[in-house]
């Protein structure tokens, strides 16, 4: 059981972003995306979450081909947390993350709705902001809204087995140090709670540290992926950014100025 994608090529406006890449994001798991620039990783991203359909290629929800699943049951399997979501209406942040609720039409399940908001806004520290405008908060603040309504959707009682994956695209940008750890704390928690984590990130050492696997991406294709100690070798790195890169052991560190 996983999401993953097989062999995906995407093409748009005659430039291929993404050339036969395959990834896999187990449950409880933790896997991050990196590259420089233009690597192809917020594509991959959004067509693991269904926003892009593949030229070529397919992707699988714990094996059901994600083209044979309407809106709703995407919903239920994944939550994408984007690197820009705007707000055209002023909400205020309960309200912004009572919309990652699913299940206003189970009577059973909506009962919890309350307990459930409570505990997920304090899980991201965003529980003092609860009649806060959305538009007056900070980016970092905003960042943690739109968490806690990603983690809001994946909602399930602690009698299910559905397995459920979180996909965040650099969800770091705008948070200072306390709340980027913080963050990390809250989605490593996730995964031993058994969600399957895909990140987008670009800070080599956060990856090194956090993540169960490295998928390292470059001009659309997979470089390298497996365990950090596998994939980040200075050489490769080296090579993929442009930059010299060197690595230390125990523990891995990568430094490049």
């Amino acid at each position: 059981m996983s999401i993953k994608s097989e062999a995906v090529d995407v093409t748009i406006n005659d430039i291929k972003l993404l050339h036969q890449l395959s990834i896999e994001v187990l449950p409880a798991e933790v896997v991050a995306l990196v590259g420089p620039n233009g690597a192809g990783k917020s594509t991959l991203l959004r067509v693991l979450a269904g926003d892009i359909t593949p030229t070529r290629g397919n992707v699988f929800y714990d094996r059901q081909n994600i083209a044979n699943l309407c809106i709703l049951q995407r919903a239920h399997y994944r939550s994408v947390m984007s690197q820009s979501q705007p707000m055209v209406y002023d909400y205020n942040v309960k309200d912004i993350v009572s919309m990652g609720w699913l299940h206003g039409d189970n009577e059973v399940h909506n009962k919890a709705l309350g307990l459930a908001l409570q505990e997920t806004m304090e899980r991201c520290d965003i529980d003092h902001l609860d009649n806060r405008r959305f538009n007056t908060l900070s980016g970092g603040e905003q960042k943690r809204v739109h968490l806690a309504r990603a983690l809001l959707q994946l909602w399930l009682p602690d009698t299910s087995a559905q397995h459920r994956y979180l996909l965040l695209d650099e969800p770091l940008a705008n948070l200072d140090m306390t709340h980027e750890i913080n963050m990390l704390g809250v989605i490593k928690q996730c995964a031993q709670e058994g969600i399957g984590v895909l990140i987008v990130l670009h800070d080599l050492n956060l990856a090194a540290k956090f993540a169960d696997k490295i998928v390292l991406c470059n001009q659309g294709r997979v470089v390298s992926q497996g365990s950090p100690e596998q994939v980040f070798d200075s050489d490769i790195l080296t090579s993929v950014y442009g930059v010299t890169i060197t690595l230390s052991h125990n523990p891995l560190t990568i430094s490049y100025y």
